[in-house]
């Protein structure tokens, strides 16, 4: 495609052993100026992929999410950035509305995309998981991540606006792959919160938040809508608030 064709966004993607979701993810990425990688040790075929797709590859050493993410942020040449996951993949329909969007002088400062999750064949269409509005689009000269372990996100001065597209979120292979990243997401947690000086945990607390959280995710929410996977999903986020605050519990003991 013509560069001047391109849309003068930098794709920013934090990558380690990621060839299962960037064959799916890098194709789209087409449309975009440039696509910029953060590689923090691949041993697959990563690299090659995304050599394979043009994308400007940067290696250094895992800085956790948030460090990661500001030297990747900071590396971006266009004058809007585009944060992506490399389980996330660009629609079609995402791509016509920017191209709409960019066709004219920008207003805003940001953009919101909602994430749709495709998991195990299906998608999830209620509950916690969806909607998922996140802002993802936004200017390479007004950002700023706050410092944290997980659930790291952006913050911007200026309007944002909604995108009526979504974006695919292939978020777990399954079950054995989510209950491996609950456990790991839930240590780094917990710590957090212990260096944030949130630690106060009682004893039982973690099963009535378990219990809350499973009554919103699957009745409030409108989970059951989702069918047995939906019950399976808002049964496995009760057991990760469990677990988050045990640990959490068993850290402020020491």
């Amino acid at each position: 495609m013509d560069n001047s064709k391109k849309l003068p966004i930098s794709v920013c993607i934090l990558v380690k052993n990621e060839e299962h979701n960037l064959i799916n993810s890098l194709p789209p990425l087409s449309i975009f100026k440039e696509v910029l990688v953060y590689d923090s040790g691949s041993i697959d075929s990563s690299i090659e992929l995304c050599r394979k797709y043009n994308a400007k590859i940067i290696k250094g050493e895992w800085l956790g999410f948030s460090q990661s993410r500001k030297k990747l942020f900071s590396q971006a040449v266009q004058p809007w950035i585009i944060w992506l996951d490399a389980d996330e993949v660009v629609t079609p329909e995402l791509v016509e509305e920017l191209k709409v969007n960019f066709s004219g002088d920008i207003k805003v400062s940001g953009f919101e995309i909602n994430r749709m999750v495709f998991f195990l064949g299906k998608w999830i269409k209620h509950g916690e998981w969806f909607p998922d509005w996140n802002i993802r689009i936004f200017r390479s000269n007004n950002w700023q991540i706050l410092d944290r372990e997980v659930h790291e996100s952006v913050r911007i001065t200026g309007e944002v606006t909604k995108l009526n597209s979504l974006l695919v979120h292939h978020s777990y292979k399954n079950w054995n792959d989510r209950k491996a990243r609950v456990e790991n997401y839930s240590t780094l947690w917990a710590n957090m919160r212990m260096a944030d000086e949130h630690s106060n945990v009682i004893y039982g607390e973690e099963y009535l938040r378990a219990g809350w959280r499973f009554f919103r995710a699957f009745l409030l929410k409108r989970g059951f809508l989702d069918g047995l996977i939906g019950l399976k999903i808002a049964i496995s986020i009760a057991s990760e608030v469990t677990i988050k605050y045990k640990k959490l519990r068993i850290l402020s003991s020491k």
